[in-house]
């Protein structure tokens, strides 16, 4: 028998003890604590992965998305990559010591179940830290861009806070399909650091003011697409900056606001697409389905050097409260990752 201190509580149970972290909500923030805990077993159709890097995602930490409920702590993280060491009942196609990467939940911990339906097997080019930060960004991006956006080669897309890590996937895969990119940034120098790896215009602003700048760039059409990461502040702006058939992503609310008015003649006369990019309550087969169409679309871009994952700062595991703290001071460009 081990014994496992979860907080006040001791509790005995058998199997080897790893760390992991746990985070908690309220109202206003989250916090994250480093706990000891029993190594989690495989369940049919799962697979015990030896975690050897996570990425961190925003919407995790934020407490307005709801993705951590207010209540008990729970497992941290989302998404990583490590080698297989046990696999579940009913699991083919993988072997012991393969590497893998994919959504995970409880990613930030030595160890971690995978769902093998979900689990991608790691191109040999990638690092540890870069695949970790593949899985959950760019099975959105795939989600946004592809299968309900519907982006083709020679269209414009605008993405809004375009220095996020789903934002550069965005760009960088947008570029692949052959598109031609539009992105906000407060920050000049992350402006200039993106048009290094292909966007064709970067606009220097946080507010709803970009879109007579998008028509001038776009010959008085507008976007084809918009990629919306930062919320109800800009969502307005958005739609007046699409083309006609054009289409509106809804991924992220960075600025925490949840209300924001449609134009219903814009939305009529022009023939508008609006959607929302979230997993929260998609089934396991749905989950499934994108991480089968990433892998598809967009892996072998990834897999042949023409999608380089951008990593900003990778932090050691105990480092995950810093790292936390970097990515809500904004001060990154591209994903955070934690390495074991």
């Amino acid at each position: 028998m081990a014994v496992v201190t979860v907080g006040s509580d001791v509790k005995k149970t058998e199997g080897t003890i790893m760390k992991s972290y746990w985070i908690q909500s309220d109202a206003e923030q989250t916090t994250l604590e480093q706990r000891e805990a029993s190594m989690p077993e495989p369940g049919p159709g799962q697979l015990l992965v030896r975690m050897r890097a996570a990425g961190l995602n925003r919407g995790e930490f934020i407490a307005a998305h709801g993705l951590t409920k207010p209540g008990a702590a729970k497992p941290a993280g989302g998404e990583g990559a490590g080698e297989i060491t046990k696999l579940g009942a009913g699991v083919s196609g993988f072997s012991v010591g393969a590497r893998v990467m994919g959504r995970c939940p409880g990613a930030f911990a030595e160890y971690a179940l995978m769902a093998a339906r979900e689990a991608v097997a790691v191109p040999e080019r990638l690092s540890w830290e870069e695949a970790a930060g593949i899985p959950l960004t760019f099975m959105v991006v795939h989600d946004m861009l592809i299968a309900q956006g519907k982006l083709a080669a020679g269209e414009w897309l605008l993405v809004t806070g375009i220095s996020s890590g789903v934002g550069v996937a965005a760009l960088q895969t947008a570029k692949a399909l052959g598109a031609k990119v539009i992105g906000t940034s407060g920050s000049d120098d992350k402006l200039a650091r993106l048009k290094a790896i292909g966007l064709d215009l970067g606009l220097r602003t946080r507010d709803g003011d970009f879109c007579d700048a998008v028509m001038q760039a776009t010959g008085g059409k507008g976007a084809n697409l918009v990629v919306n990461n930062v919320g109800g502040s800009v969502f307005a702006e958005c739609v007046r900056a699409l083309a006609f058939q054009g289409r509106l992503a809804t991924v992220g609310y960075l600025d925490g606001v949840l209300k924001a008015e449609i134009d219903i003649e814009a939305l009529h006369a022009k023939r508008l697409v609006l959607f929302g990019v979230s997993n929260k309550l998609r089934s396991a087969e749905q989950k499934a389905e994108s991480a089968r169409g990433f892998v598809t679309d967009i892996l072998p871009a990834i897999a042949d050097g023409r999608i380089q994952p951008l990593v900003d700062r990778v932090y050691a595991f105990d480092e995950l409260p810093a790292a936390k703290a970097h990515m809500e001071a904004n001060a990154h460009l591209g994903k955070i990752v934690v390495r074991f």
